[in-house]
């Protein structure tokens, strides 16, 4: 049977191979959206790590020349800014920091290990930090103001940082990385579940969090404020803290940004691409199906005399059936084939191990499904119609 269709298919080589040139593009851009969304599936099932509702973020914009030159007054500044926010009755917690979640910024640092190249992002907070984020604790402590009087620098890295620096060996009280440029050393102090910052769609890289206590003039100024407030707080609330934070710098701009919008915002760009794509891959399976249906629907047509005969001969309808939908099926097949081709060299760039095996292989099981649930609605129509023609008037046809 297979070998009959692949000769009924040959003989039509020139207009099958179009086809099979639109199915083969079909299955690799499929393969890419659905690669793309199960991707940010499988990110979005696993935890944040860090509690984001009835938060608010405050950018802070000052004056300063550069960002490796500061006047020690602004860090002083900015820690009565925190303090100032602290005694506002509606907020429960106020922090410094650089890079608040879902915001796309954040700071990034590589160093080696065994001949591995690790690349991680970091933040720096003082004390009061885990509790405002609801960070969770799996080894060692939180910072306290004893850090500020170590040597070193204390640091609190998250369940994926410590894996892939110390293994399953013990992180508490080791190095992280090699000191640069006469900075401090960074001891590892505590170890928390895995941080997110980048959102729940993102991947996600290791993370530190550096020791920063305010005020300290060793360290430049933040450019954040993380503010805890009640549940339905309102914007009343956010004009007074404007109006406390203002009487402290005059000089200064305040922008308030609710991390529920910046959360959302988040979603909406890294969803863009997937929109599209999917956009893109709906359009080109309606062509593709089109395609699929004229030229099969015109098959059956040219071929009225051969299925006639079929049926005059004894074959029943089933078999029509099972032969058009039959030769839809193997013509899909080789333009999946060749799209399997192109899809198995992608492990070679490192894809798979970016978006995890299990990510890789189902985008090929559905496009592979999409592709063969296509060309089979496809045939459905155009195998009835063929199953339906009588024998006497397709011999009599010309």
């Amino acid at each position: 049977m297979i070998r009959h269709l692949v000769k009924l298919m040959w003989n039509r080589k020139r207009s099958n191979a179009l086809l099979i040139a639109e199915v083969f593009g079909s299955f690799l851009v499929v393969f890419a959206v659905a690669t793309l969304g199960l991707f940010f599936l499988s990110n979005y099932r696993r935890p944040l790590g860090f509690e984001w509702r009835d938060v608010w973020s405050v950018e802070v914009d000052f004056p300063q020349e550069s960002f490796s030159e500061f006047d020690p007054k602004d860090v002083e500044t900015f820690s009565r800014l925190v303090a100032e926010a602290r005694t506002v009755p509606e907020i429960r917690e106020a922090i410094s920091l650089d890079d608040p979640p879902f915001s796309f910024g954040s700071r990034r640092n590589t160093f080696e290990v065994d001949g591995r190249s690790i690349e991680f992002e970091f933040d720096e907070v003082d004390e009061r930090a885990a509790s405002l984020l609801g960070l969770r604790l799996v080894a060692g402590r939180w910072f306290g103001p004893e850090d500020a009087a170590l040597a070193h620098r204390s640091v609190v890295i998250d369940q994926d940082l410590a894996k892939q620096t110390f293994g399953d060996e013990n992180p508490i009280g080791r190095r992280l990385m090699p000191p640069e440029d006469g900075d401090p050393e960074l001891r590892v102090v505590g170890v928390i579940t895995s941080y997110r910052t980048n959102g729940e769609l993102a991947r996600g890289k290791p993370f530190a969090f550096l020791y920063r206590p305010l005020g300290d003039v060793r360290y430049g100024p933040p450019s954040h404020l993380l503010v805890k407030v009640p549940p339905g707080a309102t914007s009343a609330l956010e004009e007074r803290l404007i109006r406390r934070l203002r009487a402290v710098a005059p000089s200064w701009r305040f922008e308030v940004e609710r991390l529920t919008d910046l959360r959302e915002t988040n979603f909406r760009l890294r969803l863009l691409p997937l929109v599209i794509g999917g956009v893109i891959s709906f359009f080109l399976l309606l062509m593709v199906g089109l395609g699929l249906l004229g030229v099969l629907w015109q098959n059956v047509l040219r071929r009225t005399r051969e299925l006639g005969l079929r049926r005059a001969v004894g074959a029943p309808r089933s078999r029509v059936h099972a032969q058009v939908i039959g030769e839809q099926v193997l013509l899909t097949t080789f333009g999946i084939l060749l799209g399997l081709v192109v899809v198995a060299q992608l492990p070679i760039f490192g894809l798979s191990q970016f978006v995890g095996r299990g990510v890789f292989v189902g985008a090929i099981a559905v496009a592979i499904a999409t592709l063969y649930g296509l060309a089979f609605l496809c045939a459905l129509y155009p195998s009835v119609l063929a199953g339906r023609l009588p024998p006497a008037e397709a011999l009599r046809y010309e």
